[in-house]
């Protein structure tokens, strides 16, 4: 469970380039659930995913995952509750180790043991049925330094470095914007079914109406730092591209849709 209650941030605060992220955000999500977060440059959404991870420091308000207030504690504790995937696919790896390196290395993140002295057999065969999952033939590649992967290979392998520590929480930052459409959709299927798995509760950003119409349990519109539009249940599986697109042009009051 990921709850957000009343979250203020202002930057530049008295200046006159002073600009408002976060004013007074509300934000619950039940335990497994996932929520596809849309909304235009500028709306907030970054902040919102700073705020849960630990990287953005609230004016005011609280951030609680599984019903813990969480709120004063530094990104480095939360990130064994909290994981994230970023946009950029060098982000969440190390280039120059290897694959299994890479893996290892989040799974010993709270560990002194050395990496060399912990890739055993049972580990490397362990890794192989993680990544043979994705069918993009990583698992066949555990020897390789990570700067020599595709983009999309980097981005799959930081989606199963994230999950593979079982987070309380996933963040997805625009995790398959830099990506070919064709492994966009290995990389969201392979989301999918880790989220599924590990009824994981997930918050993902993105600008791509046909993913928050395609996936998720909701979607969550943010503008001017605020949550104005929820579509859940029925609606949700009803919405359309057109109908995601529509909202952007309406400035309203909150508004829930569902079943």
């Amino acid at each position: 469970m990921l709850e957000i209650r009343a979250a203020k941030k202002t930057f530049y605060r008295g200046q006159p380039d002073e600009k408002v992220a976060l004013d007074s955000l509300d934000l619950k999500l039940s335990a497994g659930e996932f929520g596809v977060v849309i909304g235009s440059n500028g709306a907030g959404k970054s902040s919102m995913l700073n705020a849960v991870s630990g990287a953005l420091v609230l004016d005011s308000g609280k951030i609680l995952i599984n019903g813990d207030d969480v709120t004063e504690m530094p990104v480095h504790k939360r990130a064994a509750r909290v994981a994230r995937v970023f946009q950029d696919p060098m982000k969440g790896t190390a280039a120059s180790m290897t694959v299994a390196e890479n893996m290892l290395l989040a799974d010993l993140r709270s560990s002194s043991r050395r990496l060399r002295k912990g890739l055993n057999a049972a580990r490397l065969a362990a890794y192989k049925e993680r990544l043979s999952v994705l069918g993009l033939g990583l698992e066949n590649r555990l020897d390789t330094r990570v700067d020599l992967l595709s983009g999309g290979q980097r981005q799959s392998l930081s989606l199963i470095m994230a999950v593979g520590g079982e987070p309380d929480v996933l963040l997805l930052d625009e995790h398959t914007a830099a990506l070919d459409p064709r492994t966009a959709d290995i990389v969201m299927q392979a989301t999918v079914r880790a989220v599924d798995a590990l009824q994981l509760t997930t918050l993902m950003v993105t600008h791509n109406m046909q993913h928050a119409v395609d996936f998720g349990d909701s979607v969550i519109m943010l503008d001017a730092g605020t949550v104005r539009l929820e579509i859940t249940g029925e609606a949700k599986k009803k919405a359309t591209v057109a109908d995601l697109v529509s909202h952007f042009t309406v400035k309203t009051d909150r508004m829930i849709l569902a079943s």
